[in-house]
């Protein structure tokens, strides 16, 4: 059987990581968009209760997908490799998160958690508008600080929590993980890896 050659595979090995930022980079631009343009649209048609609500919805789900990321990055394998020779619905779905861990925490942690930080940033400011215009205070400086410390407070501390939650639990957060993945391929016929040719 002939040797891998090192050149070849290096190079094969740094057009996967262009393709990937790329690919990442793409993504994020689309996921922003869509979001952002989402948020606002519902947030001109909300009250501004409703319009807190979301913006707390938008919170939890940068830190939900930080405490993922951080879960993937800290889980072991071999319970999933145990639960796949049952036939464990999933299993195979959380073995395949943590061998593509590095990946996976990227988009977690840093797609989805950067792009909930921007659009949590611009619905905050939202609604300091909306408050400034519904009871007309007249310091709008200090509105606007309150509400983007608020949301600065809540992300850190929400993510901080969340670390901790997620290294002590990895094992369980990567198996519900991967059990929503293992739904949603089977009700979509979406695979999310490529199947390696043998």
């Amino acid at each position: 059987m002939p040797k891998p050659d090192p050149v070849s595979a290096k190079k094969e090995e740094k057009r996967k990581t262009r393709k990937w930022v790329l690919t990442v980079f793409l993504a994020t631009i689309f996921i922003s968009g869509l979001i952002s343009l989402t948020s606002d649209e519902i947030m001109k048609r909300s009250n501004t209760v409703v319009a807190f609500v979301i913006l707390l919805l938008i919170v939890s789900i940068g830190i939900i997908f930080d405490i993922i990321g951080m879960a993937v990055a800290s889980a072991d394998e071999k319970p999933f490799h145990s639960m796949a020779s049952r036939k464990v619905a999933g299993a195979q779905e959380c073995i395949m998160l943590l061998r593509n861990a590095e990946r996976v925490s990227s988009i977690c942690n840093d797609v989805v958690g950067d792009i909930c930080g921007v659009v949590s940033g611009a619905a905050s400011a939202t609604i300091a508008a909306r408050i400034l215009s519904s009871f007309q205070f007249s310091w709008p400086d200090i509105v606007t600080l309150v509400m983007s410390s608020l949301v600065a407070a809540l992300t850190v501390g929400g993510k901080a929590v969340g670390k901790g939650f997620a290294v002590n639990s990895c094992t369980s957060i990567v198996f519900l993980a991967g059990r929503v993945i293992y739904a949603v391929r089977h009700i979509t016929d979406i695979s999310f890896w490529k199947k390696k040719k043998k």
